[in-house]
C-alpha cells in the first residue's frame, strides 16, 4: 500500500514540481543532473522560518555574488550580514559563514555526503542534514518540515496537538520515506503541503493522496494539525538613537556577534526590557520623534522610542562610529533598524 502511495505522489511531482532556483527538477534529475549540495544547503538555511517567495531573490543574489561555498567562505562578515538583512534570524547568517569556512578549509570545499558528517558542521541540525542528504545525495533520510508535518497529520489523522505530535509525525514520515528516489520524494511532500495540502482550505479534490487520506475520510482535514494554544508574547521597550553629522555621516554600531541581531549594523540604543534606561551614545541636543518603531521577534514584541540629533563633524561618540553616505546603505540594516531609519531620516531632511 505504501509503495503505491509513494509512486502516486512521485508521478504527481513529475508533472507538477515547483520551478525553484535551487532545485534540480525531476526531468533534469532523470537525465543525470545532480543537485549542488552548496545550493541545497544555502536554500535550506534561508528557508528556515521564511517563505519561498521571500527567499528567491536572496538566494539568487547570494549565488551570483558567491557561486561556490569557497567563494562564500572568503567573503567579509559585514558584507554577508548586509546581504542577509531582511531575512531575519541573523544567527543563521553567522552560522552560514562558520559552516562555509569549515567546508572550505577542512573538507576541501566539498560538503560531507553523510548525515553524520553534515551534522558535525556548524549550524546544521537534524532537519537540514536530512534535507541535504536526501535532496543532494539521494539518501533515504526522513525530511520533516512544517509542510511535511501537516501532510502527515492529515494522511494519518494525527490529532495530538503540536508540538507534542512531532515524534508521531516523524514516525509517520519515516514509514513513508522510500529507498527509491528519496530526494524527489522529500521535495514532493514539501510541494504537496505548499500547493495543495495547504494550512487553510486544502484542495483535496486534486490531491494525489486524497483516497488514502484518513483525515479527509473523517472530514477533519481542515482542522489538522492541531496546535497547542500560543503563549502571549511579552512586550519589551527600548531607545534608539539616530545621529547624523552635518557632513551627512550616520552614527552606527555593529552589535556583538552573540545575541539577537548579532553582527549586524544598527543604531546605538538602550537595552530592550520592560523598563529600559536611556543610553545616548553622544552628548547632543536630542529630539524625540512622535512615532515609535514597532517590531515583532519570535518571542517578544518590541517598541522603540526614537531620539534624533544633528551633530557637528568633530563629534566623538562614546559608542559606534560615523559612516559617510557612500559607505552606508539602509538596505543593509536588519528590519527593525530599517524601521527606525524610515521614521527618522525625514526629520533630518526637514532640518536641512
Amino acid at each position: 500500500m505504501r509503495d503505491g502511495q509513494v509512486q502516486e505522489l512521485l508521478d504527481w511531482y513529475d508533472r507538477h514540481a515547483r520551478d525553484l532556483p535551487w532545485r534540480v527538477g525531476p526531468s533534469a534529475r532523470a537525465a543525470g543532473v545532480r543537485p549542488d549540495p552548496y545550493r541545497v544547503w544555502l536554500s535550506e538555511v534561508m528557508l528556515q522560518q521564511t517563505t519561498v517567495a521571500a527567499v528567491k531573490a536572496y538566494f539568487e543574489r547570494f549565488t551570483t555574488l558567491w557561486p561556490t561555498v569557497t567563494d562564500l567562505a572568503r567573503a567579509e562578515d559585514g558584507v554577508v550580514m548586509g546581504e542577509w538583512a531582511g531575512l531575519g534570524y541573523y544567527a543563521r547568517a553567522r552560522n552560514l559563514l562558520k559552516c562555509a569556512r569549515v567546508v572550505a578549509e577542512e573538507h576541501d570545499g566539498r560538503f560531507p555526503d553523510t548525515r553524520e558528517g553534515l551534522l558535525a558542521l556548524p549550524g546544521i541540525g537534524p532537519y537540514t542534514a536530512a534535507a541535504i542528504s536526501a535532496i543532494a545525495y539521494d539518501a533515504p533520510e526522513v525530511v520533516v518540515d512544517g509542510n511535511v508535518e501537516r501532510v502527515m497529520a492529515r494522511l494519518f489523522d494525527i490529532r495530538t496537538p503540536l508540538p507534542a505530535a512531532k515524534p508521531e509525525m516523524t514516525a509517520a514520515a519515516a514509514r513513508m520515506t522510500p529507498n527509491e528516489r528519496p530526494g524527489c520524494y522529500a521535495q514532493a511532500v514539501m510541494d504537496l503541503g505548499a500547493t495543495i495540502c495547504t494550512p487553510r482550505s486544502p484542495a483535496c479534490g486534486i490531491c494525489p493522496w486524497r483516497e488514502p487520506c484518513l483525515a479527509r475520510r473523517a472530514g477533519v482535514q481542515a482542522d489538522l494539525p492541531v496546535k497547542a494554544p500560543k503563549k502571549t508574547k511579552p512586550t519589551r521597550f527600548g531607545y534608539a538613537y539616530v545621529a547624523r553629522r552635518t557632513d551627512g555621516a550616520w552614527l552606527l554600531e555593529r552589535r556583538p556577534d552573540s545575541g539577537l541581531l548579532g553582527g549586524m549594523l544598527g543604531w546605538p540604543g538602550s537595552d530592550w526590557n520592560e523598563d529600559p534606561r536611556p543610553a545616548p551614545p553622544v552628548e547632543a541636543n536630542w529630539h524625540r520623534l512622535p512615532e515609535e518603531a514597532r517590531h515583532t521577534f519570535t518571542h517578544f514584541h518590541l517598541r522603540l522610542k526614537i531620539d534624533v540629533a544633528l551633530v557637528p563633524t568633530e563629534t566623538q561618540p562614546a559608542r559606534g562610529s560615523f559612516l559617510l553616505p557612500r559607505d552606508f546603505s539602509p538596505a543593509s540594516l536588519p528590519t527593525v533598524m530599517r524601521k527606525v531609519f524610515d521614521l527618522a531620516h525625514g526629520s533630518f531632511e526637514n532640518a536641512r
